[in-house]
């Protein structure tokens, strides 16, 4: 599995992933990042130019392989994330009934939750039926962020 780190406003980001597709993003902390600059390797370039053109407000969706490892489910319910339009949110119970059946909204929420792929799954657009922001894997204030970052960029139509 191939590595590389990239900087973001919201911290280092490394991204994992081979020739068969990304397979994790997360953020990680100053003492897990490489004490020297790394070169991003051929399999990863895609998504490392996709992710700094996303936070330069360049792109609105992705276009790569991925490779998350995960259960069944889990993979269900990240592929009815990547239909969450760009600067829309959906609530855990829209996950649920969109998955067939509103009693799955926890098994959603958890699934929900273990997201490998920050910000390309877009785990970030899921919020509380209340409206409110409610649990996220790198912290609510990373959510608010990407949140408003979503909306600042949307583009309105005139008709």
């Amino acid at each position: 599995m191939e590595k590389a780190y990239i900087t973001t406003p919201l911290g280092t980001a490394v991204l994992c992933g081979d020739k068969h597709g990304i397979a994790s993003i997360t953020i990680v902390t100053d003492t897990e990042k490489p004490n020297h600059p790394t070169l991003i390797p051929t399999c990863l370039q895609t998504a490392v130019t996709q992710l700094q053109e996303y936070f330069e407000g360049k792109r609105t969706h992705f276009e790569l392989t991925l490779n998350p490892k995960g259960t069944d489910f889990q993979k269900k319910v990240w592929n009815t994330l990547n239909t969450i339009p760009f600067g829309k949110t959906v609530s855990y119970l829209d996950i649920a009934k969109t998955l067939g059946h509103p009693k799955v909204i926890r098994a959603a929420a958890s699934a929900n939750g273990k997201n490998p792929l920050w910000i390309i799954v877009p785990c970030h657009r899921v919020i509380g039926s209340d409206g409110s922001l409610t649990g996220y894997a790198g912290g609510l204030w990373r959510k608010k962020w990407l949140l408003a970052h979503e909306q600042h960029l949307k583009q309105y139509s005139l008709f």
